[in-house]
């Protein structure tokens, strides 16, 4: 990435939360997959997903898979959700005020 200086072009190294490393073990499209699959198979595997993941052009990283769905395996998928909830609302919420008239 370039930003521009007063006088010149300066190259600028992204910032360190930029990394393409990632250090998390989830992911998104695996929990998405995951519950997609859920909706037709009491426990859903690796394989499920994966077939999910490739049908549109997602790419898997069976390391992080099988870290996923080991991180899963024997829990009930309605306690993680609320679980998660309960995480996602110390976030907080609202959104900005209405405009005037």
């Amino acid at each position: 990435k370039a930003t521009v200086s007063v006088l010149y072009w300066e190259k600028v190294p992204p910032p360190p939360y930029f990394t393409t490393e990632k250090k998390s073990t989830r992911n998104m499209k695996y929990i998405a997959a995951f519950l997609l699959a859920k909706m037709t198979k009491d426990q859903p595997k690796a394989e499920d997903l994966k077939t999910i993941l490739s049908s549109v052009d997602c790419t898997v990283d069976d390391d992080r898979l099988a870290d996923f769905i080991a991180q899963i395996e024997g829990k009930d998928v309605n306690e993680l959700i609320v679980a998660g909830g309960s995480k996602l609302a110390s976030f907080g919420g609202g959104g900005g005020g209405g405009a005037a008239a």
